[in-house]
């Protein structure tokens, strides 16, 4: 996994729990914890950070996973400010993931393992994401959809009709778009 993921772990750890948080984490993981964006890490080092973090906050791993990745999100725009022109809304962002973000990520990154995406556009507020890897982080997807539509001030509905935890070999996260300013429940074409 590449280190950019890491150095961002760690800056949620320290703005969440502080410093001391951070340090306990790579103690109780047994890891030093010097993570260049550029270089890359063993999973397992991040899973380590994970399980840690849920030990000392009992949250589920699955669930910091998430909060996670809607705490990126924000993150790369700041850092990544050509992937999010005025004007763009969350469904078209969610659609340039695959075809054009991970194509830059990878001229920047050559050796990153990136998920791979596949879109269907069942209707005009609608999109699903077929999601493929074999890290199975769909929760970190689901993080940073959740974290798009917050960006974008949007509200969305998503689940997964597929999921490798399932025991399926893809995960399917169909995603329900309400627009700005609305609620969730507002949208009787979302299932």
């Amino acid at each position: 996994m590449k280190g950019i993921v890491f150095t961002c772990l760690n800056e949620m750890v320290e703005d969440t729990f502080g410093v001391a948080a951070w340090d306990d984490m790579l103690g109780q993981a047994h890891l030093d914890g010097v993570y260049t964006a550029a270089d890359t890490y063993a999973d397992a080092e991040m899973l380590a950070l994970v399980g840690a973090m849920s030990d000392r906050t009992g949250t589920a791993p699955a669930d910091l996973i998430r909060e996670f990745g809607k705490y990126m999100l924000p993150k790369m725009a700041e850092q990544y400010p050509v992937f999010f022109p005025p004007g763009m809304v969350a469904r078209q962002f969610l659609l340039s993931v695959h075809d054009i973000i991970h194509v830059e990520v990878k001229k920047l990154f050559p050796d990153a393992e990136l998920p791979t995406f596949q879109y269907e556009m069942p209707a005009d507020d609608q999109l699903v994401m077929v999601y493929r890897s074999r890290r199975q982080l769909c929760v970190l997807a689901e993080g940073l959809i959740e974290g798009a539509a917050a960006y974008f001030g949007e509200q969305l509905r998503y689940k997964q009709s597929q999921c490798y935890h399932q025991g399926d070999d893809h995960c399917r996260i169909e995603i329900c778009f309400m627009g700005p300013g609305t609620r969730g429940d507002e949208n009787d074409n979302c299932q």
